[in-house]
């Protein structure tokens, strides 16, 4: 038997074709997954996603004056001339309501873009946990769990969530498949945190993504993005529009 949840170590590891009919959950805990939540969560009424800054700077422009925001890092920094950077604690009510975020980071929005043949694209990570599992078992479809990673490595972030979803969404519907690989990896992965908060807090911290941002002084970034079941709220990405609302 095949199993219907597979996990995506890296966007380059996988054909787009291959998301063909299912659900793709993009996943890039640390930190363009955890904003893009932190800013529906505080009534961003819409998030347009863009893999260049240029082209994010042009869509901005090209909306109402006072309608937008600019959000983003490369390399872990804010860009220069934008509103934020990517820290999910810069994104609140007071800031952001009403306004359009156009958002673009070094992995995460460009995960998105290579999820354009699936069925269903939404966003996860782990202060939407629940939200995630919920969803998926409630769609049904072949789910694909697409870590962003860091500057095309993986992170052990990103594959811990994965595995906690994959995990969670196999109980639930009651696969007794053999996972493949990759899914293994994330499983066996997430075997070792378990629902320990202070083990999951501690992987973010050790990974590749989690030193960066402690290079970058980002630490209190990396406690909020390693807390579980914040917002019951699933961002998800119209692919036609291109534009991420919440659901």
């Amino acid at each position: 038997m095949t199993s219907h949840v597979h996990v995506h170590l890296l966007p380059k590891l996988f054909e787009p074709e291959s998301l063909q009919g299912g659900v793709a959950v993009v996943i890039d805990v640390l930190r363009a997954s955890t904003t893009i939540i932190h800013a529906l969560a505080a009534q961003a009424p819409r998030v347009i996603p863009c893999g260049e800054i240029e082209i994010a700077r042009s869509v901005a422009q090209e909306l109402p004056p006072g309608t937008a925001l600019l959000g983003g890092e490369r390399h872990g920094e804010r860009i220069t001339g934008f509103d934020l950077d990517n820290s999910p604690l810069k994104y609140v009510p007071e800031v952001m309501s009403g306004k359009t975020l156009v958002f673009t980071t070094t992995n995460g929005t460009r995960a998105l873009e290579r999820c354009r043949r699936s069925a269903r694209v939404v966003v996860g990570a782990f202060v939407n946990r629940r939200a995630i599992v919920e969803t998926l078992v409630a769609d049904g479809r072949p789910v694909h769990l697409i870590c962003a990673g860091t500057d095309g490595y993986i992170t052990a972030e990103d594959v811990l969530f994965a595995g906690s979803i994959a995990d969670a969404v196999r109980t639930r519907r009651a696969d007794q498949s053999n996972p493949d690989d990759e899914t293994q990896l994330a499983l066996s992965l997430w075997q070792t945190a378990s629902e320990d908060p202070a083990k999951i807090r501690q992987c973010l911290r050790d990974s590749r993504g989690g030193l960066n941002l402690l290079e970058l002084g980002f630490d209190h970034d990396i406690d909020r993005s390693a807390t579980c079941d914040m917002f019951d709220l699933v961002p998800e990405y119209d692919l036609a529009t291109n534009v991420i609302t919440a659901h």
